[in-house]
């Protein structure tokens, strides 16, 4: 069931079809980046842009931070979006979470398929531990982003004191019972396939885990890790198969579930359920992140 405010937003996007005859990705891409920035946002203390050894970042500083960072990667289906799109929900996070936030500008496909994207977390953790800001680090991402920072946890155990996760996207055969919302939920699963068409090189990527992390055999080796997911969103039973399965792991595991949302609500000031889900994901790192950056040793 989607709430009445997001059931009249997805009637009212009219956006073309991914992937259709004639369909110009970069043009699509600049138009999205544009209008995002052209919304207003809030005021951090400073913005910066960083080359983390060849990956374009953003640090975003609030006023009077307490120590640590957290290591943003941008939903879009792997193929849309940028640090540009992201700018708004980056400065609210840095607010309301009193941390700085590296928003990572990783590449995209179909110009650089699967692992460039996962690459370019594992270069930016390199600079992190060796020249960036310090510590404690938390990996957060929504959709696609979510994917790319659950596999950096994953592939670099111990270097994340916490994880937060809204929506993950994670099954390349959208294979979960959620995806029969399909189209009336505003992600039709035809786009969801194309997402993953663009992203994988082969077939074969699909039963990659560090493609399609629910795969994995090292969700063991995960730190406290927090996962939103949307009612009405066809990704929701994969990201509750998720947290599922990290708990029955061992990991300390906290799932939610956002009543009457869809996807891609939860970077959208105008949607009532934003907001307190940005405060709650701040929250819940500031609880994990906040005794490690005291902890004199």
């Amino acid at each position: 069931m989607m709430y009445p405010e997001v059931r009249a937003a997805v009637a009212a996007d009219a956006g073309g079809v991914l992937g259709a005859p004639g369909f110009d990705l970069a043009a699509h891409r600049e138009e999205t980046r544009l209008a995002n920035l052209r919304l207003p946002r809030e005021d951090v203390a400073s913005v910066e842009d960083v080359d983390a050894d060849g990956v374009r970042c953003r640090l975003y500083v609030p006023a009077d931070p307490v120590p640590g960072v957290v290591v943003h990667a941008h939903g879009g289906g792997f193929v849309l979006n940028d640090i540009d799109v992201h700018d708004g929900i980056a400065r609210r996070m840095a607010n309301r979470g009193r941390r700085a936030v590296l928003s990572v500008d990783y590449r995209r496909p179909p110009e650089n398929p699967f692992p460039a994207a996962p690459d370019d977390l594992d270069t930016v953790i390199g600079w992190l531990r060796r020249e960036g800001p310090p510590g404690p680090y938390a990996a957060h991402g929504d959709s696609a982003g979510a994917n790319l920072a659950l596999v950096a946890a994953l592939r670099n155990p111990g270097f994340f004191n916490a994880v937060a996760l809204v929506y993950p996207f994670l099954d390349p055969r959208t294979g979960y019972p959620s995806w029969r919302q399909g189209e009336e939920s505003g992600f039709d699963p035809a786009e969801a396939t194309w997402y993953w068409e663009q992203y994988a090189r082969t077939e074969a990527d699909y039963d990659d885990p560090d493609l399609a992390p629910l795969l994995s055999d090292r969700l063991h080796t995960l730190p406290p890790t927090f996962v939103a997911t949307a009612e009405a969103d066809p990704l929701r039973d994969e990201g509750e198969e998720l947290a599922r399965r990290i708990a029955e792991a061992g990991v300390e595991v906290v799932g939610i579930r956002c009543l009457g949302q869809t996807h891609g609500f939860w970077r959208h000031a105008t949607f009532t359920a934003s907001e307190p889900l940005v405060r709650q994901v701040a929250g819940w790192l500031d609880q994990h992140l906040e005794r490690v950056g005291s902890d004199p040793t």
